[in-house]
């Protein structure tokens, strides 16, 4: 009798939310698989879950859940019996699933080229939607200036009157993972045109987040100077790709075998336009992990969607939320122009000058503050 009143009460019983936070976990020496995780908890129940800084995986509550229990070292029956318990599944399942989310996260530690953003859950969720405690990306554009002939008229200079020095790099990257930040990108202008390009990267990898770089990619064909980047820990690239240069083909050519996840960007012009299908071509035989596509005008949307879907055929990956270095084209601020900016601008993610003035994306020219000046909460209101 005592059991079923017990059983009864809980059901009446307000189950106690999960903390609010980032919680962290390093898998012990001896591990087989060894790994660290950064979880951060947002107070609507959902999460994302930094893998060994290589990757940002979007949880819905029930994979939340999960992965709290695991960050939290709770054995596993006593994690079933609380997750069986708030969700009224059989204990069974619940264990059950919690073994299976784990299978799955070893899984992917153990993948080369790791998407840097994914979704791991039992239900995919919009990861846009609700209120989250902070964007999920920071976009930096470390510099404003350009490649040799490059017009240097594209790039926004004369509303930067200044680069920020190393130093104030690391006390932003520092302050984006103090409010929960995961990931951050370096673009510009050209990234590469830092020499400090290394070292901030290495930076925000030792706190654990998440790292990508926007460029050209034309220095990366320097192996030494690929090699240092890669050593940094860098996780993912986006290469502007000019298809016309072979100089940019040449640097593909010594990239795209390394352990980093690559994604090419095209601009479809007038000018280009027919050879797309021969470009994508290309690139899926050499081994591109996915495509970025854009269209110079709304005259192209049927190019761009033809192309859309030859690269889901070919078997390439689209990605449609990043941004794109300023350059002779600048197809962000083309298609900002004719429709509202990308979802998630502003609150999902965030785009940084190089003097530290923070905009909602890049392209929407509305100063939210600046990340040396101001308190977080007037920036991200």
């Amino acid at each position: 009798m005592s059991n079923l009143v017990n059983s009864i009460r809980e059901l009446f019983v307000q189950k106690e939310p999960l903390p609010v936070g980032v919680f962290h976990y390093q898998a012990p020496p001896e591990a087989e698989n060894p790994y660290r995780l950064h979880l951060r908890l947002d107070a609507n129940g959902e999460g994302i879950l930094i893998v060994n800084a290589a990757t940002v995986l979007h949880l819905n509550q029930t994979a939340a859940e999960y992965a709290y229990h695991l960050v939290q070292k709770t054995p596993i029956e006593q994690a079933a019996r609380q997750i069986a318990r708030r969700y009224r599944v059989p204990a069974k399942q619940a264990q059950q699933d919690f073994a299976d989310l784990k299978e799955r996260l070893l899984t992917m530690i153990d993948m080369p080229d790791l998407d840097p953003v994914s979704f791991l859950g039992f239900e995919r969720d919009d990861p846009y939607g609700g209120e989250i405690a902070a964007p999920y990306r920071l976009d930096c554009a470390l510099t404003y200036r350009l490649p040799k002939g490059v017009n240097p008229e594209v790039a926004p200079t004369k509303r930067v009157d200044r680069e920020l020095t190393t130093t104030e790099w690391q006390t932003i990257i520092d302050k984006a993972w103090q409010v929960g930040i995961p990931h951050i990108v370096f673009t510009g202008g050209e990234p590469t045109l830092r020499d400090d390009l290394p070292e901030l990267i290495a930076h925000a990898e030792a706190n654990g987040q998440v790292t990508g770089l926007l460029s050209d990619g034309l220095r990366l064909a320097d192996k030494d100077y690929l090699n240092a980047l890669l050593q940094t820990g860098l996780d993912h690239l986006l290469m502007i790709l000019r298809p016309e240069d072979e100089a940019a083909w040449a640097a593909l050519e010594k990239i795209l075998p390394e352990d980093l996840h690559t994604t090419v960007h095209l601009s479809i012009t007038p000018e280009n336009a027919s050879a797309i299908p021969a470009l994508l071509e290309r690139l899926a035989e050499m081994g591109a992990n996915a495509i970025s596509l854009s269209e110079s005008s709304s005259d192209l949307n049927e190019t761009l969607q033809s192309a859309s879907a030859l690269a889901a055929e070919l078997g390439l990956s689209l990605v449609w939320d990043v941004p794109v270095p300023y350059s002779e084209r600048n197809p962000v601020t083309l298609e900002i122009e004719e429709d509202a900016p990308p979802q998630g601008a502003g609150r999902a993610w965030l785009y940084v000058e190089p003097d530290g003035d923070v905009l909602p994306t890049q392209g929407v020219n509305k100063i939210l503050g600046n990340l040396l000046r101001d308190e977080w909460e007037q920036i991200y209101r």
